[in-house]
């Protein structure tokens, strides 16, 4: 590392550039600064010094040196609160746009020293305490707003070990990078009619066979027509209905998916997706320049979630 590089101010909050290795914290990586505390205590320390000066007494210096000593030594062990430690990424999970994405940070204690105080922050603050030698699993949760890549901040650990008169800290850069899929609609509204599949034929008579879709409740239902679980969400109260014939495939169509616009439609999209899943209906997919044929299994859905979200 260049001397412009390593007095580089981005270094200081930032971190070195994102890497998918274990990062082992040491001198390079750790930095230190006195605390609000820290500070004060400084300032008391220089005014014993003036009185001690002033009034030419012996005990007044013996009091500022025993504490000068006490605040420089702090240094030192604010740095070994965290030099030694290994921080590894782990692994995270997809989620839905408007969900927090859970970042795991493995951390490793191979030192036969204690480590306390320790603070482990990416947009919320962890608090934890890693015994010697042993190792510490944390989630770190990052909120999503959109469909699409979401990448990660950087991940900051520290401590103010021991009498909190130094901040160490140590920011760290890894290639946090997860898929976010469109939020699904809270409209379970029909599969679609229109579809170009002739098989979407026999979801067009009303019967009870094949479990077609939901439609607003009507006071001539039954009431094992109801779906309960829209009903547990508070989404309101709507009737499933069946087919009379044997089809078991559909085709989800972005061309026929209503929608004031993309995200709308995606939106939608992503609500038949699942529900055509749960329900074990076969189920083709397509959206401009993509298509997949007619299947039910999760790979198949992961496929189709994937396509949405990079759309």
């Amino acid at each position: 590392m260049t001397l412009k590089e390593r007095f580089r101010l981005s270094r200081f909050y930032r971190g070195e550039k994102a890497t998918d290795k274990p990062v082992i914290l040491n001198h390079r990586r750790i930095f230190i600064l006195p605390t609000h505390r820290g500070f004060n205590f400084a300032i008391l320390i220089a005014l014993i010094l003036l009185i001690a000066f002033v009034y030419n007494n012996n005990l007044a210096y013996l009091l500022a040196f025993l504490l000068a000593s006490i605040f420089f030594i702090s240094i030192l062990h604010s740095y070994k609160s965290l030099a030694g430690l290994i921080l590894e990424k782990g692994q995270s999970k997809r989620v839905f746009a408007g969900e927090a994405v859970g970042f795991k940070v493995n951390i490793s204690n191979p030192l036969d020293i204690e480590r306390y105080n320790l603070q482990i922050t990416l947009q919320d603050s962890k608090g934890l305490t890693i015994k010697a030698q042993n190792k510490a699993c944390m989630t770190l949760y990052s909120s999503t707003q959109r469909r699409g890549w979401h990448t990660a901040g950087t991940v900051t650990i520290s401590s103010t070990y021991p009498l909190g008169l130094f901040r160490a800290w140590s920011p760290v850069q890894f290639n946090f990078k997860e898929l976010v899929y469109p939020k699904p609609s809270k409209l379970e509204l029909p599969f679609p009619e229109n579809s170009s599949s002739e098989t979407l034929q026999g979801f067009r008579q009303k019967g009870a066979d094949d479990f077609y879709g939901l439609r607003e409740y009507q006071s001539s239902d039954s009431i094992k027509q109801i779906h309960w679980k829209t009903f547990a969400k508070g989404q309101g109260v709507f009737s499933k209905v069946y087919s009379g014939e044997s089809s078991t495939e559909i085709w989800l169509n972005y061309g026929h998916t209503p929608g004031h616009d993309t995200e709308q439609r995606l939106s939608q999209l992503c609500r038949w997706v699942l529900d055509a899943e749960s329900i074990g209906v076969r189920y083709g997919f397509s959206l401009p320049g993509f298509e997949l044929s007619p299947d039910n299994s999760l790979s198949h859905t992961k496929k189709c979630l994937e396509a949405l979200a990079l759309f």
